[in-house]
């Protein structure tokens, strides 16, 4: 291997991009190719990325590109078959979420990548979030159990309107962006989950399947937790990001910026903003010991995250993490373990939603 990890970047959407800029800015990576199936016909190549050869098919890329590693951000339904090439190629592989569609292939891909020893690193990208971090590092000294709820709610118009859609014929909401967060309350509570129950809907017309759903997930420590997901021109952004942990000793909460607004006709849904979805202007975090009076003996207490990362940032820090995890051969059976687990949790959601009863884990 050279100097630079030369990569082929597989996908051009919204993550594609900017993933695709971080290895163009990253002195550690070498854009060897861009991959996507109308990448000639309909594709727009953002300016900093023009020039790179480009692709239409997967193979070929591989074959002529020799990269030594495979950045895949395509449709969802294409990212196990895309994998296992590129780890049979020897490529070291970062993967956007989810692993898979079916815990099968997930299962091959992750087993895959551990007999070649090549480096496997999914796009998780609360965990490189300093916010998250935090968030995650102040639920767990609430105690236990622990009741966690969160979700992100997403109006669809424009090109959200087209990229929602398209999701959907892949996966529903609640496994596509659910991993996060599931992956999260796993995090949080440490423990085994035993038991999720899903509810879903379909309520646009123009989607393959059901644009809204609700899980609830029940772990072995007594912990509860339910994440909420719906994509469409219909759905309210009342309430569309509540981020929310619960203990015996108090709460912490993901404070973002909605201030309410007159609205106009002028004005567009941010919901679907994809930086929308990890700010943090603030944690709240509130104590519950009382006084001899029963009077909360400790103020609510608020941190503020003003100086966070934005999205594209955040992307360079998982790029970052991905090329350190390639030259100092990091350990990363936890982070593969924690992807598989975490879909495991979604793709039983949507089951349940199928059978209309809970199931056990």
């Amino acid at each position: 291997m050279s100097d630079k990890v030369k990569v082929l970047v597989v996908g051009l959407g919204n993550m594609g991009a900017s993933h695709a800029s971080a290895y163009h800015r990253s002195e550690g990576f070498e854009i060897v190719g861009i991959m996507s199936r109308s990448i000639k016909s309909s594709t727009k190549i953002p300016a900093e990325l023009a020039g790179y050869p480009l692709y239409e098919d997967f193979d070929q890329a591989l074959k002529e590109t020799k990269p030594d590693a495979v950045s895949i951000n395509s449709w969802p339904n294409s990212h196990a078959e895309y994998a296992l090439k590129a780890i049979a190629a020897n490529c070291h592989v970062f993967m956007e979420k989810p692993l898979a569609t079916n815990i099968e292939d997930a299962e091959k891909v992750v087993a895959a990548a551990r007999a070649r020893n090549r480096k496997l690193v999914l796009g998780y990208i609360l965990r490189v979030h300093p916010s998250w971090i935090k968030f995650i590092e102040v639920g767990k000294t609430l105690g236990k159990p622990l009741v966690m709820r969160l979700n992100l709610n997403q109006q669809s118009s424009g090109s959200a309107w087209h990229w929602h859609k398209n999701l959907i014929d892949s996966l529903i909401p609640i496994v596509d962006c659910g991993v996060h967060y599931v992956d999260v309350m796993c995090q949080l509570t440490g423990a085994k989950p035993v038991r999720v129950h899903g509810i879903g809907a379909k309520l646009w017309a123009e989607a393959d399947k059901q644009n809204y759903g609700h899980l609830h997930v029940t772990f072995d420590d007594g912990s509860v937790g339910w994440y909420e997901a719906g994509w469409g021109p219909m759905m309210s952004e009342t309430a569309y990001f509540v981020k929310d942990v619960v203990g015996p000793k108090g709460a912490v909460s993901i404070v973002a910026g909605q201030q309410a607004s007159a609205a106009t006709d002028a004005e567009v849904s941010n919901s679907a903003d994809i930086d929308r979805h990890t700010k943090t202007d603030a944690l709240k975090i509130h104590y519950a010991a009382v006084d001899g009076d029963k009077n909360f003996s400790r103020p609510n207490e608020i941190v503020s995250m003003e100086d966070e990362p934005g999205h594209q940032e955040l992307c360079d820090r998982e790029q970052a993490f991905f090329l350190r995890a390639i030259r100092e051969n990091l350990d990363l059976t936890e982070q593969m373990d924690a992807a598989v687990n975490s879909l495991r949790i979604v793709l039983a959601a949507e089951q349940s939603i199928a059978l209309g009863r809970t199931v056990d884990l």
